[in-house]
């Protein structure tokens, strides 16, 4: 087996380049390190090619002899999608399609894409189900909505094997807690271990579904290598937990001075976000963690490296 992860030295990417040592022949990443990090891949089998999916040379170059496409390379930050539209679409449609035509090019069995819960926009209903009607709010959920018909079409006209999924809160060891796409999580976590005080925006009660890494690419992994599932799915645990408790949970595992904080609630964010995993479950992925043990394991990752 001979997969290729775009965006590969990223949070996401370096876990599934993880996941696959020992079991892929060939695991290549294609990465311009705009918001990855060489480092994410020290210790591991990998090949590494530096260049971005806007050069269509080297998306072929990286695609020979692919069998399994992951594509999370993207601008996958909000703000900065507001900020440069044309930049935006540029990479996350533009760079998409180049992916895709060279998939189909080279013959590869299948392709995943790593989309968003941001496709649910504000709509207030929980939990998110894939036939709700999407509401995109920024050119980053606009273009990875786009992204979605493009696979679609891709597979319906028989041009290549494709699948979708929604990530909703992901967190684990290796995200960045300062990077563009920084969540709460890492953020909480390192100021716990650094004995800094934690910020909650607004009055904490907002909740939301936070899903292991190791889980998200359990779904991206059954979703390429089974056959029949295509189209679009949710990833995540399907529960909730309010982000006061997040915090005081992180807080007493530290062990730590730190106090919670309250700052001014920010502008559009979402009171509520569940998914309904249903549909992917019904496939046949079930998830291998909870979120205790994701909490846990990424506790332990950051108190590591702070040590």
């Amino acid at each position: 087996m001979n997969i290729l992860i775009t965006g590969g030295a990223g949070f996401i990417g370096s876990h599934i380049v993880e996941h696959f040592q020992g079991k892929a022949d060939t695991i290549r990443v294609l990465d311009n390190l705009r918001t990855g990090y060489r480092h994410n891949l020290d210790g591991f089998d990998c090949e590494f090619i530096e260049g971005s999916i806007t050069d269509r040379a080297l998306v072929k170059q990286a695609m020979q002899g692919i069998d399994y496409v992951f594509h999370l390379a993207a601008m996958v930050s909000v703000p900065e999608s507001m900020s440069k539209i044309s930049e935006c679409v540029d990479i996350n449609v533009n760079g998409l399609i180049n992916v895709l035509e060279e998939a189909s090019e080279a013959g590869v069995k299948k392709l995943v894409f790593a989309s968003s819960a941001a496709n649910y926009g504000d709509n207030p209903t929980v939990p998110k189900v894939e036939t709700m009607y999407p509401e995109p709010k920024s050119p980053y959920a606009i273009t990875k909505l786009d992204g979605e018909y493009y696979l679609e079409m891709f597979r319906s006209e028989g041009k290549l094997e494709t699948a979708s999924i929604r990530f909703f809160n992901v967190f684990g060891p290796r995200q960045d807690p300062k990077g563009a796409y920084a969540a709460a999580v890492p953020i909480f976590i390192e100021k716990a271990v650094k004995s800094e005080d934690i910020t909650v925006f607004g009055d904490g009660e907002q909740t939301r579904d936070f899903i292991y890494v190791k889980d998200i690419v359990g779904a991206l992994v059954f979703a390429v290598t089974t056959d029949g599932v295509h189209g679009t799915f949710n990833a995540g645990y399907g529960g909730q937990i309010t982000i006061n408790d997040l915090a005081n949970n992180i807080l007493e595992s530290a062990g730590t001075s730190s106090q919670l904080l309250h700052g001014p609630e920010r502008a559009g964010d979402v009171k509520h976000s569940r998914a309904s995993s249903d549909k992917l479950r019904a496939a046949g992925w079930k998830p291998q963690h909870t979120l205790e043990e994701g909490l846990e394991a990424t506790f332990e990752f950051f108190k590591n490296k702070h040590s």
